[in-house]
């Protein structure tokens, strides 16, 4: 019997919420914000600023990628800074509320002056901080917001600093999946999701590749962003009973439904989660080490990779935060400051920002995520990495060209 229940209001949800940011960039006023000194580049120094959510429900990546942009500017200051500057950050916290992010970006602008900008997490704060980059001629380059709305608005100074937009991260994981051999390749599929324009597309574009591969959808939800308690919808996969899960997360809930089936007794042989896996030794604290063998979920980043200045980053990010284990959000924010970098390196000057958004479109850039391109909206052209958890170590088993471990077929919790 299939089981299918699903809200369709997130989209309307999200872009009513979007236009209300959009019509809030005439506010400019202060945010909380710390700052690591000066401001509108005075005394030498060039002053790049950025809104994170610190705090509220995205403060694990939004403190993530803090770390990420500090590393960065640890690293470029010991090499002289950029463009000669020394540079400084001011960093506020936009308590991951659409208003507020607004309200950041425009008291970067008008009263901090930064010279450049850094992007925030998460689509749902970028759509409306990017308005704001683009209504002040700044470049605008993003860790994290990789959902395809963000680029369908005409924008020039707006890019993306991961390898592919959220519709298109999961497709090496579903190419996977549906070329396994058939007593190995899960029937039956459910796909619970985080209302959030990240999560959606990034589910909607796995379960379109398995559902034209013949994988039946038994069970689909979309739930709200506040959900504390996941137990109806694992009871209701429990009775669907699916041999694959996708679940579209960003942490705090994806650990919450893991536990939440866990708890029940009840766990498919596939597991497949966005973002969340990612976390590093958060994740691993979160649901126990045994429990995390066989997750597989999509990742920008590996802290193997022989990419340029990973060996550096990874040293660093040691150094300052005390774990060899930089979480992805880091490395994403260390990467679009990279990108930025190049840009700026590449012009020789930040005076006409247009300019360094043209170079942008018309240079690829070498990142610890491994080479990046974009076409003329912004969105990037390349392919994610698809990880797993193998005996506690978070491995990138494809593609297989890039693997550090071979793929293995199944969850199995306790192991």
């Amino acid at each position: 019997m299939s089981h299918v229940s699903i809200r369709h209001g997130w989209k309307t949800r999200w872009k009513v919420m979007a236009l209300v940011g959009v019509m809030s960039l005439g506010l400019a006023a202060c945010g909380n914000s710390s700052s690591s000194g000066g401001s509108g580049g005075s005394g030498g120094d060039l002053t790049i600023g950025a809104s994170l959510p610190l705090t509220g429900d995205f403060s694990e990546p939004g403190s993530a990628a803090k770390q990420g942009y500090q590393v960065w500017q640890t690293l470029i200051n010991a090499n002289g800074g950029l463009l000669g500057k020394k540079v400084k950050l001011v960093i506020k916290d936009d308590a991951s509320n659409q208003n507020t992010i607004v309200t950041d970006y425009n008291a970067l602008v008008s009263q901090d002056k930064v010279d450049l900008l850094l992007g925030t997490f998460s689509s749902l704060l970028n759509l409306p901080a990017s308005s704001v980059a683009e209504k002040n001629r700044m470049l605008y380059v993003e860790p994290a917001g990789g959902s395809p709305d963000m680029f369908n608005r005409g924008y020039k100074y707006l890019f993306f600093a991961q390898q592919a937009t959220a519709d298109k991260q999961g497709l090496v994981f579903a190419d996977w999946v549906k070329n396994l051999p058939a007593d190995q390749r899960p029937k039956t599929a459910a796909y619970p999701t985080l209302d959030d324009p990240f999560a959606a597309p990034n589910v909607d574009g796995i379960r379109q590749v398995l559902e034209a591969a013949g994988i039946k959808t038994v069970y689909k939800t979309t739930y709200a962003i506040d959900t504390k308690n996941y137990d109806s919808i694992v009871a209701a996969m429990k009775s669907a009973n699916p041999d694959l899960v996708v679940h579209g997360a960003t942490f705090e809930d994806g650990v919450g439904l893991t536990r939440a089936m866990l708890k029940s007794g009840w766990t498919p042989k596939m597991f497949y989660e966005t973002s969340t896996p990612s976390f590093a030794d958060q994740y691993v604290k979160a649901i126990g080490e045994p429990n995390t063998e066989g997750v597989m979920y999509a990742v920008s980043y590996s802290p193997e990779a022989a990419t340029p200045g990973n060996k550096e980053f990874v040293a660093q990010y040691k150094k300052m935060f005390g774990t060899a284990i930089p979480p992805e959000d880091a490395a994403d924010a260390y990467a679009a400051a990279q990108v930025m970098q190049a840009a700026v390196e590449g012009v020789g000057s930040i005076d006409d920002q247009l300019k360094l958004a043209d170079w942008l479109r018309a240079h690829p850039v070498d990142t610890i995520l491994g080479k990046l391109s974009w076409d003329d909206t912004g969105a990037p052209q390349s392919q994610f990495l698809i990880g797993q958890w193998q005996k506690g170590v978070a491995q990138v088993v494809l593609p297989p060209e890039v693997a550090t471990a071979k793929p293995e077929v199944g969850w199995h919790p306790g192991s």
